[in-house]
């Protein structure tokens, strides 16, 4: 008999809702009630994630496209299928973000005082003064013309990069043909050049602009017949043969260097364009028709972000907001005093990060510290943490780490981490054979008094010191010995593919950790078919495993009432009848983004919360290593509830999936005007503020949005 809930028409597609995802944060841009400066730099977002949407999704189905690949995805869509839905609705996207640009954000700049000059005949006679004398000194010499002739082919077009196509004809001919010219918009200089301005506001031009009024002076004994900017996305999806691989970060580093190479999937250009300058640009980049985007702006607009960090304008941008301490964890204290003395919960960024690292800075310099073991996947690049490692290992202590060399795009940041800690002697290992390392978990060994203990931080997110102030995370030290044995476990796992016979707290992927949490939402289930009641919450980045999503509904239809808090992609649907009528999906998007994974599970009254670097994906279910850590101590599973209760709670920055696939923002009819970020900064720096009989002080704080 055909399993109900394993039918295709119950799944929406992956890419359709990353799109919608996409939508969600374009609305952000859009938003009046946002301070004018973060709707530019939401708009730089939606530009961001779309380029590395083609890179990576879109490029993945054009290459199950050309290998006839025909087999359907969750919803049903087989690639070419894909494609196509896709296509329609990135160029409806696209052409929303830049009605957002043109239509909204332009005009409220310049009443605002600044002013962006589209085109460089728009520059008043001083101003062409004075970008022409700017070209010459600053730009000029940084530049390569590139002609294209029988004797100089066409030139390689790097991914991402801005460049200005020209036709342009020799004046010593006598027969006037027609040649392709080329120059690439340096990334090395500021792409937004501010200008004098006479009146009370400032004035800004890009840098092509500034280019293409000059190209001239780049091409003497030439006259230039018309010039447009074009932009490229390539494949960037790295293939690489692990099983062959004799050195693994040369593989990796070879691959990384073929991205400049991959097939062009999309091909950006100015709306405006000569028709012969596009063919040629089509046929040498071999590009279909439906992969061109005829843009009515600036080409690339992550150009917003650097509008936003400009100088001044403080007025219309959300107040800074500086990550509060922890109060279990105070300046200065022993790390180790503290951890020993509670269980220590941590709630980034409306907390400090500082623990984090000060924990493998200590550690780096404790004589009693034995060994520190850690994973890493994404660091920033001046890495406290990477340091402290490094001196830990030349201060003798035994030091293993994991560092992932195929996180997405970071790949060439941590084969130079991965040299450096190497260098520094401490023993490096790049992943397993076929699996990613996502797990976020630092063991640290020490000798004391009454013998070994081991001290273990577990997270949800990065150790990463600078997206841990942009980023929603959880994280938990603790040293209770159960999770110092399942510490030891993992690591032992990596380096030496030992499996423990059983585990004490933690459930570990690609193994151990579906089955775990088909087993946690089958157990609502039961309790809801006994008449007790059955509650889960979860909250996390992404939903698309199938298995995980049939068995909600299964739980769904048992009378198990579910909220899912899930910031992008959800492939489940909402209130189809005896399937997910009791089921509620909220994605939240703010100032900050939401990369926290808190799974709340009622079990009768003896409830549950765990914490998990894994979203409920077929990739972090089974194709990648990730942990599960439990939350056990009372008050501290209070904390983790309180995330997920006020995010529930959120009426400004929620939005709800409707039955047909599409969100809207909350009702707030009636309801209180709530944003959950706004209430954890608030929280955060009353929590910081304890005055010395204990009491919390009072403290107000404008946070974005409120």
């Amino acid at each position: 008999m055909k399993n109900k809930y394993l039918d295709p028409e119950h799944y929406w597609n992956r890419e359709l809702s990353w799109i919608l995802f996409n939508k969600r944060v374009l609305h952000e841009a859009r938003d009046k009630q946002n301070p004018l400066w973060e709707r530019l730099k939401f708009l730089s977002i939606t530009a961001s994630n779309l380029d590395e949407f083609f890179m990576v999704r879109v490029a993945s189905l054009k290459d199950m496209v050309n290998a006839q690949y025909t087999k359907k995805d969750i919803a049903g869509m087989t690639p070419i299928e894909q494609l196509e839905q896709l296509n329609k609705v990135t160029h409806e996207l696209v052409s929303m973000q830049y009605s957002t640009y043109n239509r909204s954000l332009c005009p409220l700049l310049l009443q605002n005082g600044l002013q962006i000059i589209g085109r460089h005949e728009d520059l008043t006679k001083e101003q062409g003064l004075y970008v022409d004398r700017y070209f010459e000194e600053a730009i000029y010499p940084v530049l390569t013309p590139m002609a294209v002739d029988s004797s100089r082919p066409f030139p390689l077009i790097r991914n991402k990069t801005l460049n200005i196509g020209a036709l342009i004809s020799n004046r010593k001919k006598e027969k006037k043909e027609v040649e392709f010219a080329t120059v690439q918009v340096p990334g090395v200089l500021p792409r937004v050049v501010e200008v004098p301005c006479k009146e009370n506001r400032r004035a800004v031009i890009l840098l092509e602009e500034i280019i293409e009024r000059n190209i001239g002076k780049l091409f003497l004994n030439y006259d230039i017949v018309c010039t447009y900017p074009f932009r490229i996305m390539r494949n960037a999806d790295l293939t690489i043969e692990e099983d062959e691989a004799e050195d693994l970060l040369k593989e990796i580093e070879k691959q990384i260097k073929k991205r400049q190479w991959g097939q062009v999937i999309r091909l950006e250009v100015a709306e405006r364009i000569d028709k012969k300058l596009l063919k040629i640009l089509k046929e040498e980049l071999q590009v279909e028709e439906e992969d061109i985007y005829f843009i009515d702006g600036p080409l690339d607009l992550t150009v917003c972000m650097k509008l936003y960090g400009m100088g001044g304008f403080e007025e219309f941008k959300a107040p800074l907001h500086e990550p509060q301490p922890v109060p279990e964890i105070p300046e200065g204290e022993d790390i180790f005093a503290c951890i020993r003395k509670q269980d220590v919960f941590m709630h980034h960024p409306y907390q400090t990060f500082t623990p984090v690292v000060e924990f493998i800075r200590q550690a780096s310099r404790d004589e009693q510290v034995l060994a520190i073991k850690q994973t890493l996947y994404r660091v920033s690049g001046n890495s406290p943490i990477i340091a402290a490692l490094a001196q830990a290992a030349e201060n003798g202590k035994q030091v293993t780490v994991l560092v992932e060399l195929k996180a997405r795009f970071d790949e060439e940041n941590n084969i130079v981490w991965a040299r450096k800690l190497e260098q520094a002697g401490c023993h490096v290992i790049y992943g397993l054979v076929g699996l990613k390392t996502h797990s976020k978990i630092t063991l640290v060994v020490r000798k004391e008094e009454d013998g070994i203990r081991r001290y273990v931080h577990l997270g949800t997110g990065n150790y990463n010191d600078a997206t841990a102030k942009l980023y929603t995370d959880v994280g938990l030290f603790t040293c209770k010995e159960g999770f110092g044995e399942d510490a030891t476990a993992v690591f032992n796992m990596l380096s030496g593919y030992s499996e423990p016979l059983s585990w004490n707290k933690l459930s570990v992927a690609p193994l151990w950790l579906k089955d775990k949490f088909l087993y946690l939402i089958e157990r609502e289930k039961n309790h809801a078919l006994k008449g007790e009641g059955g509650r889960i919450i979860a909250k996390m980045n992404s939903l698309c495993d199938k298995d995980v999503i049939a068995a909600l509904y299964e739980a769904s239809d048992s009378g198990v009432q579910i909220d899912l808090i899930v910031r992008g992609i959800c492939c489940l649907k909402v209130g189809i009848p005896e399937i997910s009528e009791n089921i509620r999906v909220r994605s939240i998007v703010g100032q900050f983004l939401e990369h926290s994974r808190i799974f709340y599970f009622e079990n009768g009254g003896k409830e549950e919360i765990y914490c998990s670097s894994a979203d409920w994906m077929p990739r972090n279910l089974e194709r990648r290593v990730e942990l599960l850590f439990p939350i056990e101590e009372p008050e501290l599973k209070k904390k983790a509830f309180h995330i997920l209760e006020g995010e529930l709670k959120d009426t400004l920055k929620a939005s709800i999936m409707l039955s047909d696939g599409t969100y809207e923002k909350v009702d707030r009819r009636g309801k209180e005007a709530y944003s959950s970020q706004d209430a954890f900064v608030r929280e955060a720096a009353g929590e910081s503020l304890k005055g010395k009989d204990g009491e919390k002080q009072r403290v107000f704080i404008t946070a974005a949005h409120t």
